[in-house]
């Protein structure tokens, strides 16, 4: 509950299956290695990478196969995975481990809470959004990850020139996620609509299940810019 008393609004909801037994063995000896330690408060989140270097978030990263993509092919920047879910989070940490990604760390934890409280102002280079639940049902659309006080915190945390990359599945959605980052000052859209590409995002499970559904893929990559 937070200190005004009034229980946050989530954006997800805790459900996963069973954990294998090498995603129950990553979690209990690769977790306390590879995870970035929050016990609250400002983080010092370089302290849990090898070296120094542009930091980008990645919220929700589901079983964490395009994220690992991503970090190895961007050894000059460090990634911090932050999810709520344990068995893509062990998932994660095994890739992790067998690929010797040291540019990337996890962390289990709400992402919109590190954001509040955790980091600091324009730390981080860029923030990734990949396929976040739509919550399709009008009553729900509180429950979206992406609202206009959610985009002002990702502003205030990204130094300017960085950078906010969201994709969805949802036609609904992708209007949703326009629509609000426009009205956000800080945050400039190159191409002035959805990106012509998935840029450095590689393809991932929920992309492919949406494509089979019939679903077009948006992309919205977008710059904080000083205003």
């Amino acid at each position: 509950m937070s200190k005004t008393g009034y229980r946050p609004i989530r954006s997800f909801v805790r459900r996963e299956g069973r954990l294998t037994a090498g995603q129950q063995r990553a979690l209990d000896e690769l977790y306390p290695r590879y995870c970035v330690d929050w016990p609250g408060g400002r983080i010092d989140v370089a302290a849990g990478f090898e070296r120094p270097a542009p930091l980008v978030l990645d919220i929700g990263f589901g079983d964490g196969d395009a994220l690992a993509e991503i970090a190895a092919a961007h050894p000059d920047r460090n990634y911090l995975g932050v999810e709520v879910y344990r068995t893509g989070t062990g998932r994660l940490l095994r890739r992790i481990e067998s690929e010797g990604l040291t540019n990337l760390r996890v962390l289990l934890a709400d992402a919109s809470e590190l954001l509040r409280d955790g980091l600091a102002p324009a730390s981080l280079a860029g923030v990734q959004l990949f396929f976040p639940d739509p919550w399709t049902k009008k009553r729900h659309h509180k429950r979206r990850i992406v609202q206009a006080e959610w985009l002002a915190r990702v502003s205030d945390r990204l130094q300017p020139g960085g950078f906010l990359h969201m994709a969805t599945d949802w036609a609904d959605y992708a209007e949703w996620m326009r629509s609000l980052s426009e009205a956000e000052p800080r945050l400039d859209n190159p191409y002035g609509g959805y990106a012509p590409d998935a840029g450095d995002r590689p393809e991932t499970r929920f992309e492919r299940r949406g494509r089979r559904k019939g679903h077009e893929v948006f992309d919205l990559i977008l710059q904080r810019v000083d205003v």
